[in-house]
């Protein structure tokens, strides 16, 4: 076995993954500012998805001979054009914003959880308490509401003060 072959395999591969990872990375940044703010946007698991996708696409530019960069301009330009074309669908039609988005989901309430909907989110009492602590409150008795939101944030409004704060995901 040629060990010499795992750590190095010649000066030309070198330059192939300089030159196309400039250019790839190039190209990623001028069709994300083309495809407008919404791409780069907090992450629902729809986005989310479509990010990892970008992020595979780049890494097989980089890294595959095999896929050239006009073809991998191809595979970026053609899955943010879909992201785009699913987000302007997504706005003018409800019901087909609700199959690709999840709606909130109202986590505690006037101060008590809602246990049935925190395990069918995977959500503990911990994770709440944080959130609650994050925006000024003590105890889930502080909240009014804790709501978990589509990007997988907790949006906490505190009882009485009528202030809303988010906490990240």
């Amino acid at each position: 076995m040629d060990w010499s072959a795992i750590f190095f395999q010649g000066w030309a591969d070198i330059g192939r993954t300089l030159v196309v990872g400039v250019l790839a990375y190039v190209t990623l940044v001028v069709f994300l500012r083309i495809s407008g703010k919404r791409t780069l946007a907090k992450l629902n698991a729809f986005d989310l998805v479509v990010t990892v996708a970008l992020g595979s696409i780049l890494a097989s530019i980089l890294l595959t001979e095999a896929v050239s960069l006009s073809e991998g301009a191809t595979a970026l330009a053609v899955l943010i054009g879909l992201q785009a074309l699913v987000t302007f669908v997504s706005v003018r039609s409800a019901g087909f914003a609700d199959l690709v988005r999840s709606e909130p989901s109202l986590l505690v309430h006037q101060g008590k959880y809602s246990m049935g909907t925190m395990k069918q989110e995977r959500i503990t009492r911990d994770e709440v308490l944080s959130a609650i602590r994050s925006s000024g409150g003590h105890d889930v008795t502080d909240a009014q509401t804790v709501v978990l939101e589509s990007d997988g944030s907790l949006s906490v409004s505190l009882d009485g003060s009528g202030d809303s704060k988010s906490a990240g995901p």
